[in-house]
């Protein structure tokens, strides 16, 4: 079971936060690190010192990093036209020297998009699945060759398709609850699929929907990798757990309800629970990117015991 650390930079992180964090992820033996991609906080969070861009920020991270895996979960469809999407991730796998995986999504936070001005159109998946066929493309054609796309909402026309990124292939994260559309596009381009914030019954179905999917598209079911975001809340204590637990604004009933909440025996239990139903992979979803000393426990007392 691979544990991954992920972040949610708008509710008020500046890069030098992230930095430290993707630092601690690194020292204390994690997979990877992930960050979503917004510019607007949610809930009450005032959000500053203000947005960060996810690519940007893993631009500065590919260079600060020697090990880790550096992702999105998800880089929103609406933010960025796919051509130059795909430029940008080349660029960054490129400066890490081939670790970058890209997690796509349709996108769906209207606030963000009106306060910034980005347009939010009504058709999102049928450009997501534009974007993805761009991406991919882009990558897959041979140097020296040109790409080529005629489109609904994108049309390219003798496109160099370059860079290359470091890597042969980008692992590409397409996740979601939808019950028809998504599984078909992850079985068609993803080399992983990722469910947030859903249960473990929830979870059974969806990755089974999937490998169906799969399996229809001439895939085995188990070329992909099937993996889980969950927020994490762990404590040597009750009192700790709770203190964590009023740190990022949540109840600890609820953690332990929706999330990886609890002693360190608790979270592992649970997390079990996800690798029975298939999971290999979990998203740490850490809210409170000053406590470190939380990364440092799940570390020695959780990721320990998952060998």
């Amino acid at each position: 079971m691979d544990l991954r650390i992920f972040t949610e930079p708008q509710q008020g992180a500046d890069y030098d936060t992230l930095l430290t964090v993707a630092k601690a992820t690194e020292d204390l033996g994690f997979d990877a690190f992930f960050r979503s991609d917004h510019y607007l906080a949610m809930g009450s969070s005032d959000g500053l010192p203000g947005p960060t861009d996810a690519w940007i920020t893993l631009a500065g991270l590919a260079r600060e990093t020697r090990r880790i895996r550096l992702g999105t979960l998800m880089t929103a469809g609406t933010f960025r036209l796919p051509g130059v999407l795909a430029i940008q991730v080349a660029q960054v796998d490129q400066m890490s020297g081939g670790r970058v995986e890209l997690g796509l999504g349709a996108g769906w936070f209207e606030e963000e998009h009106r306060a910034y001005g980005i347009p939010f159109p009504k058709e999102k998946f049928a450009r997501l699945e534009e974007q993805l066929a761009i991406v991919t493309g882009l990558w897959a054609t041979e140097v020296g060759g040109t790409f080529d796309f005629d489109g609904a909402y994108y049309q390219l026309k003798d496109c160099p398709a370059l860079p290359k990124p470091a890597q042969p292939t980008v692992p590409l994260l397409i996740g979601g609850h939808g019950a028809t559309r998504t599984p078909r596009l992850a079985a068609r381009y993803a080399q992983e699929f990722n469910i947030p914030f859903a249960s473990v019954e929830d979870s059974r179905r969806q990755f089974g929907r999937v490998r169906e999917a799969a399996e229809a598209a001439g895939r085995k079911g188990d070329d992909l990798v099937y993996s889980n975001a969950l927020v994490v809340c762990v404590g040597k204590s009750d009192a700790e757990v709770a203190r964590r637990a009023a740190a990022i604004g949540r109840e600890v009933d609820e953690l332990k309800e929706n999330g990886l909440a609890g002693s360190p025996a608790e979270v592992v239990e649970k997390i079990g629970r996800y690798q029975e139903i298939g999971s290999s992979r979990i998203y740490l979803q850490v809210l409170d990117l000053h406590d470190l000393e939380h990364l440092e426990l799940i570390s020695s007392q959780v990721q320990s015991q998952l060998g």
